[in-house]
């Protein structure tokens, strides 16, 4: 008898995947406010080095870049972000098991969650079928990200440190202006500022990204 709902098992076929070991698959969708004692998170940690293994050696198959642009490529393809995106054009969130408390704060539209669900869903996958299928997985999954412009071009905080260093201006800094929501869907807003040109902020779902965020409105709206 399968342990996945129907609806799941309906979505993963979809995918062209028929786990062999539901309760893995089972567990590789379970957040932790179930209170669960399996959920995604040792998924998690293997199918992120999976991911990782994948797209450096995708990279290195596919450019002749140097070390630098291939690692600067490597962070933006598996960052959470990317992952995340991935996993609303794949059709994850609604699968993902969550608590009650987590649902209505709105978990299932959390970068950091829906990234970490799709890195432990590689994992399962990983242990199910090995490395060579789930590499071709991942090629298929992140084709559109990996020919599109994840990070080919510079990230926002190096580019406006330099614009600041070009310009004579002392380095930008950044303050967490506020932090809200509960843990595990939290919402940190930050300020980037340059003395005696300006400031902008943003928010998003993590302290780096919304720095990275603010790095680029200020230079949308001073650079």
């Amino acid at each position: 008898m399968s342990v996945l709902a129907p609806e799941t098992s309906e979505w993963l076929a979809e995918l062209g995947i028929v786990p062999a070991d539901e309760t893995r698959w089972l567990a590789a969708l379970t957040h932790g406010s179930l209170g669960s004692e399996t959920n995604y998170e040792r998924l998690e940690f293997l199918g992120d080095r999976v991911l990782g293994l994948a797209m450096a050696e995708w990279l290195f198959e596919a450019s002749e870049a140097a070390e630098g642009k291939l690692s600067q490529r490597l962070n933006a393809l598996v960052s959470r972000q990317t992952c995340a995106r991935v996993a609303m054009q794949v059709g994850l969130p609604q699968h993902i098991r969550l608590g009650k408390q987590a649902h209505d704060d709105g978990a299932r539209e959390s970068t950091n969650i829906l990234g970490d669900v799709m890195e432990a869903l590689l994992g399962a996958h990983f242990l199910d079928f090995g490395f060579v299928p789930t590499r071709d997985l991942i090629r298929n999954f992140w084709e559109s990200e990996f020919m599109g412009g994840a990070g080919k071009s510079k990230h926002p905080k190096s580019a406006l440190q330099e614009w600041a260093a070009g310009n004579r201006r002392k380095p930008p800094e950044y303050e967490l202006v506020a932090r809200e929501g509960p843990d595990h869907a939290a919402r940190f807003t930050v300020r980037v500022s340059v003395k005696n040109v300006g400031d902008a902020q943003a928010t998003a779902q993590n302290k780096q990204e919304a720095e990275r965020l603010a790095a680029a409105a200020f230079m949308e709206q001073f650079g």
